[in-house]
């Protein structure tokens, strides 16, 4: 139940986030239902930790609240043992999450993401609006000054051509017309009447010159290509390539390969440097000659030559200079863009792994959590489920987006709320198998208490011994 509802809430999310890419398009229902389908499909690593942490913490909420824990206990059970079958549970729940990310998951984000683009790209449905001009048709501007309650008969139909990419040199005017589409949708038909064309001709030959062509008609028919509007599919080879389509098998090859062309790039590089050795030789043995006196050094280094030799020199010198910086920088922005393809490679080779043991340890914090509170249902449960999964979730994402920048290792990041949220885990389930008072109040009083003694007795005893 929770894992459903924390999809739908998420699906919600997305729904929200794109609405202005839904709407006005005149989607078929079908495309729609496609895409939120595989959209739900990749929410499931956000939603599964969820929904097995609030689940298990409204359960044994529930057993403790109704103090079945305590007559479980009384009859000699442990927690652990009380724990065992849904930790059983939650193992079995986790290896079929790691199945689901590697071999689900990519297909789904491949439909997904797809699909999500030619959504983006498709145009605006046709919405010829009164008083508005319209440019949704490639080469056209559109104004229909009033439509008859039929949505067929206009009236003052304005129409500009810029099919010629002359500018607006076309004009066409009517009075009144139909507006109609074909039976196959693929164009747009109209039929005007008692109008005029207007054209300017534009001579580049004689630009002082334009001839102004002015034409009357009686009826006209005009035609509009339409097939812009359908939904075109792009094909799913374009994607399938990307790091978030690829299961784990696909990744180690795609990051070993990637690794091998990384090797051989640097050892090219190493060669066409190697191959300037002899000129780092001679740098060493001019600055060896500098090194004593620098001005004079130059000056006699450059007056055995004539004065165009030595213009030649310099220049030569700074080309080369030039040169060497500019295929420095440009091989360190290549190398750098190659680490950072295979860094994205890694982070999604250990995305794979994460989710099955975000699943185990939020479980270790759910359920003795449930045990320390006492409460079921979802008031205080759903409360403490959402702060503990909001830290996971802000530990991952900064995680994530350390690795992405470098700052991190892809494993350290990857693997960071999964070594901090884990000892957590742990820690709660000792307090809660040894009925340690973690959420009583009158306990913390008393340790406070007891500290506050502490000191006052301290404090006594420092002033006694000054006295």
């Amino acid at each position: 139940m929770t894992f459903f509802i924390a999809v739908f809430i998420l699906l919600m999310q997305f729904l929200w986030k794109y609405v202005d890419d839904l709407v006005g398009k005149g989607l078929e229902w079908d495309i729609i239902a496609k895409l939120l389908f595989y959209a739900s499909f990749t929410f499931v690593p956000m939603s599964l930790p969820l929904s097995i942490l609030l689940a298990s913490l409204m359960t044994f909420g529930n057993l403790g609240e109704r103090y079945e824990l305590v007559a479980i206990k009384a009859a000699g059970i442990s927690l652990r043992w009380v724990m065992m079958p849904l930790v059983i549970l939650s193992v079995v729940i986790s290896i079929l999450a790691f199945f689901y990310s590697n071999n689900v998951l990519p297909v789904a984000n491949l439909k997904f993401k797809s699909i999500l683009y030619d959504v983006t790209q498709q145009k605006l449905a046709l919405n010829l609006k009164e008083g508005v001009f319209y440019n949704g048709i490639s080469g056209y501007v559109m104004r229909i000054g009033k439509k008859d309650a039929d949505n067929v008969t206009i009236h003052k139909m304005m129409i500009y051509d810029h099919s010629a990419n002359k500018g607006n040199t076309k004009l066409t005017i009517a009075d009144s017309g139909r507006m109609e589409q074909s039976s196959d949708g693929r164009f747009l038909v109209l039929t005007l009447w008692n109008g005029y064309n207007y054209e300017e001709q534009n001579d580049h030959r004689n630009e002082t010159k334009r001839p102004f062509q002015r034409t009357h008609f009686g009826e006209q028919y005009r035609r509009f290509d339409l097939s812009g509007f359908k939904m075109a599919r792009t094909n799913e080879e374009f994607f399938k390539k990307n790091y978030q389509m690829l299961n784990l098998h696909q990744l180690q090859s795609s990051i070993d390969s990637l690794n091998k062309d990384l090797g051989n790039r640097l050892k090219e590089l190493g060669t066409s440097l190697i191959s300037n050795y002899y000129c780092l030789q001679q740098a060493k043995l001019i600055d060896s000659l500098l090194a004593k006196n620098t001005i004079q050094a130059r000056y006699n280094l450059l007056t055995k030559y004539n004065k165009p030799m030595r213009t030649r020199i310099v220049e030569f010198a700074l080309s080369s200079a030039r040169n060497t910086k500019s295929n420095i920088g440009y091989n360190k922005e290549n190398l750098k863009e190659k680490e950072l393809t295979i860094s994205r490679r890694e982070i999604e080779w250990h995305r794979k792994f994460t989710l099955s043991f975000a699943c185990l340890v939020l479980f270790f914090i759910g359920a003795p959590m449930g045990v320390i509170i006492r409460k079921g249902g979802l008031g205080l449960p759903l409360v403490i489920a959402v702060l503990f999964f909001v830290i996971y979730y802000v530990i991952s994402l900064t995680g994530e987006k350390a690795a992405k920048g470098e700052v991190l290792h892809p494993f350290i990041g990857m693997w960071l709320s999964t070594l901090i949220l884990f000892p957590i885990g742990m820690f709660l389930t000792y307090k809660a198998s040894t009925d340690a008072p973690l959420m009583d109040a009158d306990a913390y009083k008393k340790v406070i208490t007891r500290i506050a003694s502490i000191l006052k007795f301290q404090k006594k005893t420092n002033e006694a011994l000054q006295k």
